[in-house]
């Protein structure tokens, strides 16, 4: 009985350790499958943000003068483009209609170009009116359409843009700036978030992308399509320190 009893005792220790066994291995296997497919996801969302709307199509500038000599007058009807902006450096705002259907008007991209400006030299450039189908699919992609955009940097000359690149080696400012072209525009928008302006902007795929965590506002182009991140590295230094000095408090208040 006693040798049964050992037999009947390893048998199940058998069986419990084969059970055991191959759960586990199932249960390894499917958390490294629930594991990696969280890691490709989240790999994907960065990589493609997945945001739909309106899309960058370009208008058309209509002629300064018609067939007949007589001026152009503005269409009455087609959708309205709207932006509304503050310039952080000069402290102007503007709040214009510069597109109506597919039609550009000329004096709002005039009054667009002047705002725009140089503030260091007052220069103004003649921007391509695509910049501005750009912010406005942004913003009605974000569903802000009625938010103010804070302009950090619009039109710089070439001697500006020189200056900026020699003033500190941190400023990120490249020495073939489309800035210098008019095609291009830093910019903040009070109330969302520095990542989510990037992502609503490489949703579009309409031109270059420039993301600055430290600095906190993103570069819109309408260059070639690409996307960089400026000041990556000082803000994780931040980050970490900030984690760090949370932690010391913790353990302090712990302590006590």
């Amino acid at each position: 009985m006693r040798l049964l009893s050992l037999r009947s005792l390893a048998v199940l220790s058998t069986t419990i350790v084969v059970v055991f066994g191959v759960s586990s291995s199932s249960w390894a296997r499917t958390v490294k499958t629930r594991v990696h497919a969280g890691l490709k996801s989240s790999m994907h969302l960065k990589a493609s943000p997945m945001m739909h709307g309106e899309e960058v199509v370009p208008g058309a500038m209509p002629e300064n003068i018609a067939a007949d000599g007589s001026a152009i007058v503005a269409p009455e009807e087609g959708k309205p483009y709207e932006l509304k902006m503050t310039n952080l450096h000069t402290g102007e705002n503007l709040d214009i209609i510069y597109r109506i259907g597919n039609t550009y008007l000329p004096d709002a991209l005039e009054k667009l170009n002047y705002f725009l400006r140089d503030h260091n030299t007052q220069d103004v450039s003649n921007y391509d009116p695509k910049e501005f189908d750009v912010l406005h699919a942004m913003l009605a992609r974000l569903g802000k359409l009625d938010s103010v955009i804070n302009i950090v940097c619009g039109y710089r000359t070439p001697e500006t843009n020189s200056a900026l690149r020699h003033s500190s080696p941190q400023t990120g400012v490249a020495e073939h700036s489309q800035h210098m072209e008019g095609h291009a525009i830093d910019l903040r928008v009070p109330g969302v978030s520095t990542t989510m302006l990037r992502d609503a902007a490489l949703s579009l795929q309409a031109g270059g992308v420039g993301y600055y965590p430290v600095s906190q506002f993103v570069h819109v182009d309408v260059g070639p399509v690409r996307q960089w991140v400026f000041g990556a590295r000082q803000r994780r230094a931040i980050v970490a320190q900030v984690r760090r000095s949370h932690s010391s408090r913790s353990s302090g208040s712990a302590g006590q």
